[in-house]
Formats: C-alpha cells, sequence, structure tokens
C-alpha cells in the first residue's frame, strides 16, 4: 500500500510541475529528481489530452532520457525500446505522445541520434513500421522536424527526404504541413518543386516548438521551408 501511494504522490508531483507556467521552469523543478523515477509518470503523461502537461512530457522525457545516457547508455536504450515496443501493433496500444518523446530524447543526445534516428525513420516506411493513423503520422513528422534540427546530415543519409515526400499528400493538414517543416529543415533543395505543390494550401495548423504553440497554415510552412531551401 505503501508503495502505491508513494507512486501516486510522485506522479501528483510530477503533473504539478509539467503544468507550471513555463517550460523552462517545468524543466528545472524536473531536473531535481531521479532520472530513474521520472520516467513512468512522464509515460503517463504523453497521452494526456490537455496540451500543455503532454507537451512538457514530451520535452521533460527527453531531457531525462539524455540525462540517464550521460551516466550509462542502456538505461536510455532500455526506455528508447520501450518507445518502439509501444509503437508495434503487437503491444496492443496506440502509442499517443511516443513518437514525439521518441524523437525528442534522439535530439537531445548525439550517441541516441547515432543508434535510433533509423528507428524513426521505420515508421514512416510502409516497408517498415508505417504509422497508419494521422495522429500518429503528426507526432511522428513533428519528431523528424526536431531532430532535423541537430541532426540533419544524418537523416539525410538515411533517406529521411524520400519517405517525407509522400506526406506533402496527406488529406490531414497537419501532416502535410508537418511534413513541410521538416523538409525545410532537412536543407535538400531537390525537394523545392515538391513544396511548392503545397503552397495555397490555408488549412490551419499548430505545431508545438521549444514550450510554444505556433499557429499557422499548410501555405506557411511551405513556404517557409522554400525560403529555408532556397537560402545560398
Amino acid at each position: 500500500m505503501e508503495g502505491r501511494v508513494g507512486c501516486r504522490a510522485l506522479n501528483r508531483q510530477v503533473r504539478d510541475r509539467l503544468r507550471a507556467s513555463s517550460l523552462a521552469e517545468a524543466l528545472a523543478a524536473l531536473a531535481l529528481m531521479p532520472e530513474a523515477k521520472l520516467v513512468k509518470p512522464l509515460f503517463s503523461c504523453l497521452c494526456s489530452t490537455d496540451p500543455q502537461l503532454k507537451w512538457h512530457a514530451v520535452s521533460a522525457m527527453g531531457q531525462t532520457v539524455a540525462r540517464l545516457a550521460e551516466v550509462e547508455m542502456e538505461p536510455a536504450r532500455v526506455v528508447m525500446r520501450r518507445f518502439m515496443w509501444m509503437l508495434n501493433d503487437e503491444s496492443g496500444g496506440i502509442g499517443w505522445g511516443v513518437p514525439e518523446a521518441m524523437a525528442e530524447a534522439i535530439a537531445c543526445h548525439p550517441r541516441l541520434a547515432e543508434e535510433y534516428s533509423h528507428c524513426l525513420i521505420s515508421f514512416m516506411r510502409e516497408d517498415g513500421f508505417y504509422l497508419e493513423l494521422p495522429a500518429l503520422q503528426q507526432g511522428l513528422l513533428w519528431g523528424v522536424a526536431r531532430v532535423a534540427e541537430v541532426f540533419a546530415q544524418g537523416l539525410r543519409d538515411k533517406d529521411a527526404v524520400r519517405y517525407l515526400l509522400p506526406y506533402l499528400e496527406a488529406d490531414d493538414p497537419g501532416v502535410k504541413g508537418l511534413a513541410c517543416l521538416a523538409l525545410g529543415r532537412l536543407g535538400d533543395g531537390g525537394v523545392l518543386a515538391a513544396l511548392a505543390t503545397a503552397q495555397g494550401d490555408g488549412r490551419a495548423v499548430c505545431h508545438y516548438q521549444a514550450g510554444d504553440f505556433v499557429e499557422t497554415t499548410v501555405d506557411a510552412l511551405a513556404r517557409q521551408a522554400i525560403a529555408q531551401l532556397s537560402l545560398p
């Protein structure tokens, strides 16, 4: 009984920290807690319908797994393997928030990027572990865009651009817009013509960026990506 009470108290404490007004405050508070004890409560927050709680949990999970990796890689690999299992059909779950958290961990630690970025790409591949639900695809493409901020060359070397291009034809505006965001960050000028096909799509897209929620459109993300790739 005491153990269950302790777990509930820890879960409440983590949720309270994640609901802090700023991401910086939330991360600073959680950084004072043992990484190994944070993983389970953070997993439970990834599927929250509260956008702030969910996305602060994504950011916190990335930093927590990176800190685990700094001390010893194997505990971090255990978490990464759990991410992959949760996105597998055999797990029996859906994996809400998991592609985002997996990507954030990859973005936060170079060795995790080297070891697991190809796994992230495998979820875009129809001959791999393709994610079919648009909501999961949004999370995945957000994740690719996030990793591209720090590991663009590594993603290009693994053919990420090739597997991203079909998403420009997606019916879901979030999927289409986040594909534009990711392609712009990957830095391959060969996709300019493909990105141009997304211009004129005025449907709304909201994406998370370093603690903030950015309201934009598919058209704006396509134009932003084209501008990035057109720079000398």
